[in-house]
Formats: C-alpha cells, sequence, structure tokens
C-alpha cells in the first residue's frame, strides 16, 4: 500500500498526527523509532520543509530539535520571521540510517521513499495552508517543487509551485554545520533567503488590508 491509503479522511493535523504512526507505505517504519510528523501554529503563514528526522528528532518524535534547529531558530529570528509562527515538518517522516559502530548516521533517503511519503506533506499542506514554504535543501526542493533544483543556483528566487503562493529553496541548516570554513557565509545566504519570505508575507498582508 502506499501513504495514501494510510491518510485519514479528515485532514486536520491531529488526525494526520495520529495516522502517520501507522504508515507502511515504504520500509522506512521498519528501523525508525517513529513517524514524526511536523509542528507549529495551526494558521502559520510559513512552512519550512526539511529533508527527514534526524537521530535526535526520531527519538523525541519532534522536528529539527537537535542542532540544525538551532542554526534554523537563528536564521528565522535574523530574518524576523518568528519560530513560533512556523510549521516546520520533513519531506520523509522516518528516519533513514546506518549503523557506524554505536551510531545511527543519517542515510539520504531516494526518490521512491520521498514520492511514497508526499501524500503526508500534501495532507499538512491541505490542513495548514501555508502562505510561504521554504524548502530546505535538495531533497526537501525537489519533494515540493518536483523537480530537481540547483541550490546554489535557484536558492531565493520565487520558484513555481502548486503548494503555496510563495516558494523559495535555501540550505538545509545541517550543510551549514558540514561546511566548516564558510558556516558564517552560508547562515548569512540562508537568512537573506527568509528574508525573502518576509517580504512577501509583508507585502501580501498589505494587500489583504488595502
Amino acid at each position: 500500500m502506499t501513504a495514501a491509503a494510510y491518510l485519514p479522511d479528515r485532514l486536520s493535523l491531529a488526525a494526520l498526527r495520529e495516522a502517520v504512526q501507522g504508515c507502511q507505505g515504504c520500509d522506512l517504519y521498519r528501523n525508525a523509532t517513529q513517524a514524526v510528523l511536523g509542528e507549529g501554529a495551526r494558521a502559520s503563514e510559513v512552512m519550512l520543509v526539511g529533508e527527514q528526522p534526524g537521530d535526535q528528532e526520531d527519538k523525541q518524535g519532534h522536528p529539527f530539535v537537535g542542532p540544525a534547529g538551532r542554526v534554523l531558530d537563528e536564521a528565522l529570528d535574523a530574518a524576523g520571521i518568528p519560530r513560533d509562527q512556523t510549521y516546520v515538518t520533513n519531506a520523509v517522516k522516518h528516519f533513514k540510517w546506518k549503523a557506524r559502530g554505536k551510531r545511527r548516521i543519517h542515510d539520504k533517503p531516494n526518490w521512491s521513499e520521498v514520492s511514497a511519503c508526499h501524500p503526508w506533506l500534501e495532507g499538512e499542506v491541505a490542513a495548514i495552508r501555508p502562505e510561504a514554504i521554504v524548502a530546505l535543501g535538495a531533497t526537501a526542493a525537489r519533494a515540493v517543487v518536483g523537480r530537481t533544483v540547483a541550490i546554489t543556483r535557484e536558492r531565493g528566487q520565487l520558484l513555481e509551485c502548486d503548494l503555496a503562493p510563495v516558494v523559495v529553496v535555501t540550505f538545509h541548516p545541517s550543510a551549514i554545520l558540514r561546511a566548516q570554513d564558510r558556516q558564517a557565509e552560508m547562515l548569512g545566504e540562508l537568512t537573506d533567503d527568509l528574508r525573502v519570505v518576509a517580504t512577501h508575507l509583508k507585502s501580501a498582508r498589505r494587500g489583504r488590508a488595502a
């Protein structure tokens, strides 16, 4: 069965969060502690989409609670987007990993796994109806936009997508953590891309108020 078979009839966040725990739409559920759905304000204007839960996210059941989450918080704060007014999630809801000694190391999900999980992302979008979606990294960008995206070339631009009026791709915070000699530069670029989103949100609010 595909993930779509596990979706609840009513696409509320509470119903999605309960239903996703039973999803066996791909094999990733076999080695994960739990499925990790997104979290955030129900009326969020901004949805941030990463690749998949990491080790801590898998254990705690919450998205972006590790070091990458702290980088994201810093960039959102600098861009003037309150974290508590966003919804954060991942393209894939189960942690894919490989063993390295006693450690569980991130293993990039393949496209069939991302595609299998896409109904859950669509369900979250339908429940939240965000004004803007920010795809963090190449896997999330492809999941959101439906094509391969060159992050360094297309980051910060408005991309065509049916999921939201504003769609932007940028670096995943974990990529910034790995870029030892470019961390400050990439963090600045991530912040700039989020400022693009903030500017469009302000413009949309003015338009609604006019």
